[in-house]
């Protein structure tokens, strides 16, 4: 089971910095204006139109990824876990029973105050 939690961490942590880089390479709504008053070239790698749809189809695919590991990490650590008595109190010390053992018997105490009291 722990490999599976640490597959799945290694996917979702993946897919996070996958969904960072992705943003940060996009352009935003606003960055053709420059271009359209002759400041810079609105060209990129995959052409004009073409990057903005695989920039945004590789964005929401990864983070698709990304929630569905994260469902997947809640899944399995909210599951109980598979041995029995395998909680906080497995190495606690043993209790020997009430007739196992043997100390002296408990002498009744006298109670003083009662005598004080008038009535």
């Amino acid at each position: 089971m722990e490999a599976i939690k640490s597959l799945v961490q290694v996917v979702n942590v993946l897919s996070a910095l996958a969904v960072i880089v992705l943003v940060l390479l996009q352009h935003g709504k606003g960055a053709d204006m420059g271009a359209a008053f002759g400041s810079g070239s609105s060209g990129s790698l995959f052409g004009a139109s073409g990057s903005a749809n695989f920039l945004s189809r590789t964005t929401a695919i990864c983070a698709t990824i990304f929630f569905c590991s994260l469902f997947a990490l809640v899944w399995v650590d909210s599951r109980p876990a598979a041995s029995v008595g395998a909680g906080v109190m497995t190495n606690a010390v043993p209790v020997k029973p009430a007739s196992a053992q043997k100390d002296a018997p408990v002498k009744p105490v006298k109670n003083d105050n009662q005598s004080s009291i008038p009535n």
